[in-house]
């Protein structure tokens, strides 16, 4: 017969054998999604009979093809008329972001064929074939991301489900750009049918860390810098100097973390008038497509032009690039 102590020692085991296998599956991007990610609960019965994307012309802003900056490294977006292929990690993202705002404005679905690149046209369409396999699906490109050295393209559960790249949460895929011409001489490259070999996984790469932004001495007046012919903001200057952080160190021994109460911060002033010139700039540009509006933070003799709270880092930057395009203002992450 056993014994109660034989029994609660039994029922510990079980629970550390169940929380190991939780912690291995989604908790990071070894073997699985995002951390606190994953399927949702109205999973469609059939996913294979999901259409792809069908491919159409697109009108884009001249802003969608600015050089932008995220987390120090500068991408440069690649025109819609040029071909377009690259072979890497795909990874995907599903409920932590369904019904959020894309990097250029839109709802995100991740029962939608769509996926987020950091430099292909947004939107835009791309062909995306699993190597080793060669199935093949057509998304929607309509955000950016991942921001990540070892992924090229993070695809909607929906995309990933029809590549079987749910289970594993990565996997090695050719992506091709599905360009204007291809759509005019209705030339797009049907799915192919030969596995494509797989390729070697990358050498592990540490990712740079979260820039936050920190309270110290008063940056340089940035006001002037702002004022340019067209009366707008400039695409062209570089990505903001946090609070407390020198030119020379460009991630100012940031801290990694991720909290809620995310704000974008344009700039940190000893004259408040000059922040709030700033602040009204911003509204009066972003007013029409950005629902959170530039407020003036006082504290520390130092008045901060911030947007914000945001609960992710993910819905910051891609509030950042939709407020950069609009405006070409590239605001720094901080946290209060």
């Amino acid at each position: 017969m056993t014994s109660p102590r034989h029994l609660l020692a039994a029922l510990l085991c079980l629970g550390l054998i169940v929380l190991a296998g939780c912690s291995s599956t989604g908790g990071g991007r070894g073997g699985g999604y995002y951390k606190d990610d994953g399927p949702g609960s109205d999973i469609p019965a059939d996913i294979e009979a999901i259409p792809d994307a069908v491919p159409r012309i697109e009108k884009h802003a001249a802003a969608n093809f600015r050089p932008y900056v995220v987390f120090g490294k500068r991408y440069v977006p690649v025109s819609d008329e040029r071909p377009f292929r690259q072979e890497g990690t795909a990874s995907w993202y599903g409920r932590k972001f369904h019904g959020k705002k894309t990097a250029n404005g839109e709802t995100y679905d991740m029962y939608a064929m769509s996926a987020a690149h950091p430099t292909l046209p947004i939107p835009s369409y791309a062909r995306v074939t699993r190597a080793g396999t060669g199935k093949s699906v057509i998304v929607r490109i309509n955000d950016r991301g991942p921001f990540h050295s070892s992924r090229i393209i993070d695809l909607s559960y929906v995309a990933a489900a029809k590549l079987g790249l749910i289970g594993p949460g990565s996997g090695q895929v050719v992506v091709e750009a599905i360009t204007n011409q291809d759509i005019r001489n209705n030339t797009v490259a049907p799915p192919k049918t030969m596995p494509i070999p797989p390729a070697a996984p990358p050498p592990p790469v540490q990712e740079q860390p979260l820039l936050i932004a920190r309270n110290g001495p008063a940056t340089p007046d940035a006001l002037d810098a702002l004022q340019h012919d067209d009366g707008g903001l400039s695409g062209n200057e570089p990505l903001p100097v946090a609070d407390g952080q020198s030119p020379g160190d460009p991630l100012g021994q940031a801290v990694a973390t991720v909290a809620s109460g995310l704000y974008l911060q344009f700039g940190a002033f000893s004259a408040m008038h000059t922040a709030q010139d700033l602040a009204q700039k911003l509204n009066d540009q972003i007013g029409t497509m950005e629902s959170r509006s530039a407020q003036v933070q006082a504290g520390d003799k130092l008045y901060r032009v911030q947007i914000g709270p945001y609960s992710s880092r993910t819905e910051a930057v891609n509030a950042a690039l939709r407020i950069q395009q609009q405006t070409g203002l590239q605001p720094v992450l901080a946290q209060r």
